[in-house]
C-alpha cells in the first residue's frame, strides 16, 4: 500500500534513535482516522502509549500503531534468541484500515488494497525498528536493515508459507485466527477483524500466546501515558 513508504522511513529513522514527527505521535492524528483502533483488551493491565499514525500524500489516516508495556529504545542489546534476559517487554498493536484497490486523491494512479498482508509487513518492519544486533557495527546498520526490510515484505507476502503458523486469539471476544511468526528478534502477528480493519502485533519479552485484542474506546486517553 501506499503508505508502507511511510513505514519504511519511520524504520530508517528510529536506527539513529529518531523519532517519528511530532504531529504523528500525537493524539491528533489517531482522531482523524475513519475506522476503529485496536490494542490488547483489558486483560493487560499495564501501561499503554501511542506511537504513530501513517497518512496518504492528502493527510488520509490509513494506520497506526498502539504499544503496550516498556517503551522500547532502539538500540536494545538483547534480543529474543541470544539466551539472555530479555530487557524490555513490550508488544504494540498496529491497525490497518481494510481498503480496496483505489484512485489516488490526484487522480493519476492507484492506491494498492490494504490486506492482512499489510499488517503482517507493518508489523514486521515495526519490529526492525526497535533491533539493534549487538554484535553489529553503526556502519553496517543501514545494509542489515534493507535487508531485513526486504525479508518481511516477502514473509508477508507468503503468509501461507512454512515461515508462518496459526493462532487463534480473541478479538473482541471472539475466537480470531492469526497468522504467527518468531524470530530471534521476537515475534510478529497479523488478522483481520469484524470492524473492517486488520491487526497486526509484534513484540517481545511479552508472549503472543496469552494476548487478546479490542476496540480502543477512548483513544484519547492514551495520550501522555
Amino acid at each position: 500500500m501506499e503508505t508502507t513508504s511511510r513505514a519504511v522511513a519511520q524504520a530508517t529513522a528510529a536506527k539513529d534513535g529518531g523519532h517519528a514527527p511530532s504531529a504523528w505521535r500525537t493524539v491528533d492524528g489517531y482522531l482523524r482516522a475513519p475506522f476503529p483502533w485496536y490494542g490488547l483488551d483489558e486483560a493487560f493491565t499495564g501501561r499503554r502509549w501511542l506511537m504513530q499514525v501513517g497518512a496518504t500524500a492528502d493527510g488520509v489516516v490509513e494506520h497506526g500503531s498502539i504499544g503496550h508495556g516498556d517503551e522500547p529504545s532502539v538500540r536494545s542489546e538483547y534480543t529474543a534468541g541470544n539466551g539472555q534476559e530479555v530487557k524490555e517487554k513490550f508488544a504494540v498493536a498496529v491497525t490497518v484500515a481494510a481498503n480496496p484497490v483505489r484512485r489516488s486523491a490526484d487522480g493519476t494512479g492507484l492506491l494498492e488494497a490494504t490486506s492482512v498482508s499489510s499488517a503482517a509487513w507493518l508489523a514486521g518492519v515495526g519490529l526492525l525498528s526497535f533491533t539493534w544486533p549487538g554484535q553489529m557495527d553503526h556502519s553496517l546498520r543501514d545494509d542489515w536493515l534493507e535487508q531485513q526490510t526486504e525479508t518481511a515484505w516477502v514473509l508477508a507476502d507468503d503468509l501461507a508459507g512454512p515461515d508462518w503458523s496459526m493462532l487463534s486469539l480473541p478479538v473482541d471476544g471472539v475466537p480470531t485466527p492469526f497468522h504467527y511468526r518468531e524470530s530471534e528478534f521476537g515475534w510478529v502477528l497479523a488478522g483481520s477483524t469484524q470492524a473492517g480493519v486488520h491487526v497486526g502485533a509484534y513484540g517481545r519479552g511479552m508472549s503472543a500466546y496469552g494476548l487478546g485484542f479490542a476496540v480502543v474506546k477512548d483513544i484519547s486517553a492514551y495520550a501522555g501515558t
